[in-house]
């Protein structure tokens, strides 16, 4: 009786656990079981996947199911919310996280043969000895070259753990060369230009807000304030946005005390103020912002709080019209929910947030819809549809609903080329021809000291024309008989392209700026003062 009373317990868990697995095999084929734990309410979406698992005629892909769900829910929801399938977040995170892993080359794939156009200095492949023009044979053992090689291909055989080594064989003029390259991690930069456009006047142009943009920005204006600088262009234009914290950050740098950013508020959100917290580095030379119809998001918050606390000029045309602020969600399987959870309001207590109903095709529209009703053209006036605000020193009157509203208007560039010339710059084949027409006459342009000198003084000639409509014409793209106007235009860009290719973005912008409708504004307003 003793042992009995013993191994009593055992037996009678042993019984319980049998049984409950006895009763989970007899329920796992009824269709809306939702296991043994589940309470009675249960999701009508869940019970529809599982009755297709279970019982429906053919085979189902159910995680491909479970996602259009999922975006067609999202669907009805604010246009900002996303759903990441789990194999693109890495890919959707990397422009926000400012860096990858890789061996550090740009390059170009033309006809079957992967050019390296670019070698980052003192990256991999530059402390490995790869040149600007080698043509890529292999990497590690696939063979890249005359294999109908595809972007996506090439991109996930060069990039991998940082530290990792990967053989690249190139071809060098007639020979070929054996590279051991040790990846890294390559920077993908915020700031693409920092100069000086006179000699007291800085440019700084930030394409996106990523986790790196503050620091980039604080050794920009670094570098620019021992050139001399005392007023500034910061040029905002495209930068569709990213990271909040760091935009309140850069803000930070031009305006003193604990002077409110920007606060954001949802209904299951907490109101939250960004404050300044520290000393910033321009908190009293002139400042212009430029923007235009593509800057959004964080850059609103940086031009809607410097315009309410009127510390800059903001220059261009109104913005996209952007307030929701999205918080990442990781999903258990590898996905990621980008989910409005909040709107953000600037200093003054504008939300500038456009319009927006179940239509995001509509919604995403209507920035173009600004070029064909005017607004682009002859001025914007969707600032009556707003609610006006004070600016906080000077009282001036500023709206909210639908982007941040410029104090100077300058209209979009409509003498640009015909739309039949488009194929020109969306193939790339321009963006080919410069590289070739480069590596054909590379001491001609390192002749030049800077890329401004080069903007200055270089005239396009006309064997170069000449080259340019034989190397389109094998694109099935025909510039014999193109008008003046587009001739001007194309010489134009064939100025700012070798620019880039030389001396990269920076020199990019340097080159576009010297005739750059915004930038000759910001300079007029800033020498007024």
């Amino acid at each position: 009786m003793k042992r009995l009373q013993i191994w009593w317990p055992l037996l009678f868990a042993l019984t319980l656990i049998a049984g409950m697995w006895i009763g989970f095999r007899l329920r796992k084929n009824i269709p809306e079981s939702q296991g043994f734990f589940a309470g009675s309410k249960r999701s009508s979406l869940q019970e529809v996947m599982n009755l297709v698992r279970t019982r429906y005629v053919d085979s189902v892909n159910t995680d491909s199911l479970t996602e259009d769900a999922i975006e067609a829910m999202l669907s009805k929801l604010d246009p900002h919310t996303m759903y990441i399938p789990a194999v693109y977040t890495v890919a959707a995170n990397e422009d926000l996280q400012g860096s990858f892993e890789g061996i550090g080359i740009e390059y170009f794939i033309i006809n079957d043969t992967v050019h390296a156009v670019n070698v980052l200095p003192e990256g991999p492949s530059d402390k490995a000895g790869l040149l600007a023009g080698d043509k890529l044979i292999k990497v590690g053992d696939s063979i890249v070259a005359g294999a109908k090689i595809t972007d996506d291909r090439i991109k996930k055989l060069l990039r991998g753990e940082a530290g990792s080594p990967v053989v690249i064989n190139v071809l060098r003029g007639n020979k070929k060369l054996d590279f051991s390259v040790k990846r890294g991690t390559i920077p993908k930069l915020s700031v693409d230009a920092a100069y000086m456009i006179n000699k007291e006047t800085g440019f700084i142009h930030l394409n996106k807000f990523s986790r790196t943009s503050y620091e980039e920005f604080m050794r920009a204006i670094e570098k620019l304030k021992r050139e001399g600088m005392k007023k500034l262009i910061f040029d905002l234009r495209g930068n569709g946005g990213g990271i909040l914290d760091e935009a309140v950050d850069i803000v930070d740098e031009f305006l003193d005390s604990s002077k409110l950013v920007v606060f954001t508020q949802g209904l299951n959100t907490a109101r939250r103020d960004y404050r300044c917290k520290r000393p910033g580095q321009f908190e009293t030379g002139e400042l212009v912002i430029l923007v235009d119809e593509f800057s959004a998001s964080a850059s609103e918050v940086v031009a809607g709080a410097l315009q309410d606390w009127d510390r800059a000029t903001i220059i261009g045309r109104r913005t996209f019209g952007k307030g929701l602020v999205q918080e990442p969600f990781d999903l258990t399987d590898g996905s990621q929910l980008r989910l409005t959870v909040s709107r953000y309001y600037t200093p003054v207590g504008r939300n500038i947030q456009k319009p927006f109903a179940n239509n995001h095709e509509e919604y995403g529209d209507e920035v173009y819809d600004r070029f064909h009703n005017g607004q682009s053209v002859a001025g914007d006036t969707s600032k009556h549809s707003g609610r006006a605000f004070p600016t906080l020193i000077k009282k001036r009157l500023v709206y909210g609903g639908g982007g941040i509203m410029p104090d100077f208007f300058v209209s979009i560039d409509t003498t640009r080329f015909s739309t039949s010339l488009s194929s020109l710059f969306y193939n790339r084949t321009f963006s080919k021809f410069i590289y070739n027409y480069y590596l054909s006459n590379p001491q001609y342009f390192k002749q030049f000291k800077n890329a401004s000198e080069f903007g200055r003084t270089y005239t396009p000639t006309e064997d170069g024309w000449t080259q340019l409509r034989s190397y389109a014409l094998k694109d099935s793209i025909n510039l014999s008989a193109i008008t003046d106007k587009d001739k001007a235009e194309i010489e134009k860009r064939f100025k700012s392209y070798m620019a880039m290719q030389v001396w990269r973005m920076e020199g990019y912008y340097e080159v576009v700026n010297l005739d750059d409708a915004s930038v000759k504004k910001g300079l007029e307003v800033l020498q007024s003062r």
